[in-house]
C-alpha cells in the first residue's frame, strides 16, 4: 500500500470572474522544496490560496493527509498547513515577538496561556530569520525587508508540516534570499513539504522540485536537472531566457539574441 502524500490536489478548477485562473489542475505534494514559477497571470499564487483553502474552487479538491481538505476544522488545518501570502500584514503596532507569536494561535487558542515550547519555538523562528535582535520593535518601525523576515519567522512558528509561501523574497537583499533558500532547503531536508511561489527563476532552480504553469494549466513538473522542465520554461516565457549550466547548478539567462 503507497504512503499518503502530505498535500494533493485533485482536477482543480478555479474561475475568477470571467478567467480560466486554474484548468483541471492535479499534482503531489511530498516532504521537500516545490517551487511554482510561470509568467504573470499564470494562476501560481490561485493555485498555492486553493491548496490552502482560501481559494474558491469551481472544480476539484484539495486532499491533506489523504483527506478532503474540508473534513478538517479550522484549527486542525491551520495547525497542519503554514500560510505566507503576498499582502501578508497585521498591525504595525505590535511588536516583533508579539507577531511571531500568532503563529502559536492554533496550537494554544486565543484564550489559552502559551506555554514553554510555544515560547521555545518562537525563538527559534526569530533566530532562523535574524530578527531577535529587535524583537521589541514595533513593527511600523521596520524596513520592508525587515518586516518580511518577522512574516516568515511568524509561519515558521506554526511549526507546521506544510509551509505555503507566496513570493516570499519580497524585499529581501540577495544575503536574506539565499538566507532564506538555504532555511528551506533545512526544512525540506527535515520532511516538511514546502511549497512557493516565486517570480525569481535563478531561485526557483534551487528547488527540489519545479511546477510550471501557463494560463492556469499545468506545463510542466520536473527537477531543476530536466531538459523537459527547460523547454517549458522557455517555452512559457516566449524564449527571453535559456537555461544554462554553471557549475553545478542551472541557471536563467537572459536571451537577448531572440
Amino acid at each position: 500500500m503507497s504512503a499518503v502524500v502530505p498535500l494533493r490536489a485533485d482536477s482543480l478548477g478555479v474561475s475568477l470572474g470571467s478567467t480560466r485562473a486554474l484548468d483541471d489542475v492535479s499534482i503531489e505534494f511530498e516532504p521537500g522544496w516545490t517551487a511554482i514559477v510561470g509568467p504573470n497571470g499564470a494562476g501560481k499564487s490561485t493555485l498555492l490560496r486553493a491548496l490552502a483553502g482560501l481559494q474558491g474552487l469551481r472544480s476539484g479538491g484539495v486532499h491533506l493527509h489523504g483527506q478532503a481538505l474540508p473534513a478538517w476544522t479550522d484549527r486542525e488545518r491551520a495547525t497542519r498547513i503554514a500560510w505566507l501570502g503576498q499582502q501578508a500584514e497585521t498591525t504595525g503596532e505590535l511588536t516583533v515577538r508579539e507577531v511571531v507569536q500568532l503563529g502559536r494561535l492554533p496550537h494554544h487558542g486565543l484564550f489559552g496561556a502559551p506555554t514553554a515550547r510555544d515560547e521555545s519555538v518562537v525563538d527559534a523562528a526569530m533566530h532562523e530569520t535574524e530578527c531577535s535582535a529587535w524583537q521589541t520593535r514595533r513593527l511600523h518601525e521596520l524596513s520592508g525587508g525587515e518586516r518580511q523576515r518577522v512574516l516568515i519567522a511568524r509561519a515558521l512558528a506554526v511549526d507546521a508540516g506544510i509551509l505555503l509561501l507566496d513570493e516570499p523574497t519580497t524585499h529581501l537583499d540577495p544575503p536574506h534570499q539565499i538566507a532564506l533558500v538555504q532555511l528551506l532547503r533545512r526544512r525540506a531536508a527535515a520532511g516538511v513539504t514546502v511549497v512557493s511561489v516565486l517570480h525569481d527563476l535563478a531561485l526557483a532552480l534551487l528547488a527540489d522540485r519545479l511546477i510550471v504553469l501557463e494560463r492556469g494549466r499545468l506545463r510542466a513538473v520536473g527537477h531543476s536537472d530536466d531538459p523537459a522542465l527547460h523547454g517549458a520554461l522557455i517555452a512559457v516565457f516566449g524564449g527571453a531566457i535559456r537555461i544554462e549550466r554553471v557549475g553545478a547548478r542551472w541557471v536563467p539567462v537572459a536571451n537577448l539574441e531572440r
